[in-house]
């Protein structure tokens, strides 16, 4: 949590003898970082961490393509090498309210197919051998992120504009790729092409949902997203965690 301390930069600025225009300060806000848990994200992490991103994002970036960091699960790749450098609470909080349901899911589902059963085929594609090694080994950032997430928040604080910041951030992802991007049963050049990309089209890639229109659909499909995910996340997790809310003085 990172807190105002316009009181204490005035204080500090008197004792040094330095005259920057008090009564001009006096009426502005000041937020200087504070880490009000005591704690910072190991150093360790943050280079493990962003060696795993120095591999993943040219990788990616090749094989599927610039549109593929519009899926919810690798903007909050980036939103976590954030959180990761700059200790920000809000960062890691936006990324956990967005996508830890979504991938203890996946978890969940890879489990299933290790047993040679299916839960929903989320992760069959783990199991397709026409699907390079490298590749899917990448993908297995999906079963660590979500712990990874939980563990800084841990350490950060749980910052309540997260919801806020993730649901701006999830809509916008949204609406560009309804409006920009392949829809689903799309025919593109390149297989590797994301198609439908978080679902704005329907739940099946192959084709387009039929029970009501393109518009009514995204739009029910970004207030359900909301009301059914990234609300119910957000109030376990400002129960779970500490609260890292920055605040500032005026």
């Amino acid at each position: 949590m990172w807190i105002a301390v316009n009181s204490a930069l005035l204080k500090n600025i008197s004792r040094e003898g330095r005259s920057f225009g008090e009564s001009r300060m006096s009426n502005e806000a000041t937020i200087e970082v504070i880490p009000v848990l005591g704690r910072a994200v190991p150093t360790a992490v943050k280079m493990a961490y962003t060696a795993f991103m120095a591999v993943l994002v040219p990788v990616y970036w090749y094989h599927y393509g610039p549109t593929n960091f519009l899926y919810f699960c690798d903007m909050a790749l980036f939103l976590v090498l954030f959180a990761v450098w700059r200790n920000s609470a809000l960062a890691a909080s936006a990324a956990a309210v967005g996508i830890v349901v979504p991938q203890l899911f996946w978890c969940v589902d890879f489990a299933v197919e290790l047993t040679g059963n299916h839960l929903s085929h989320m992760t069959s594609y783990m199991m397709d051998d026409r699907r390079p090694l490298f590749l899917r080994s990448l993908s297995l950032f999906h079963g660590w992120l979500p712990f990874l997430l939980l563990y800084l928040v841990h350490v950060l604080g749980y910052d309540r504009r997260g919801l806020f910041a993730w649901t701006g951030l999830a809509w916008a992802a949204c609406l560009i790729a309804f409006f920009l991007l392949p829809p689903a049963g799309a025919s593109v050049p390149d297989v590797n092409t994301p198609l439908n990309v978080n679902y704005v089209y329907g739940l099946n890639d192959s084709k387009p949902q039929e029970w009501m229109s393109a518009p009514s659909y995204l739009i029910l499909w970004m207030i359900g997203l909301l009301v059914c995910f990234f609300v119910p996340t957000h109030l376990a997790l400002k129960k779970a965690f500490k609260s890292a809310r920055v605040s500032s003085n005026s």
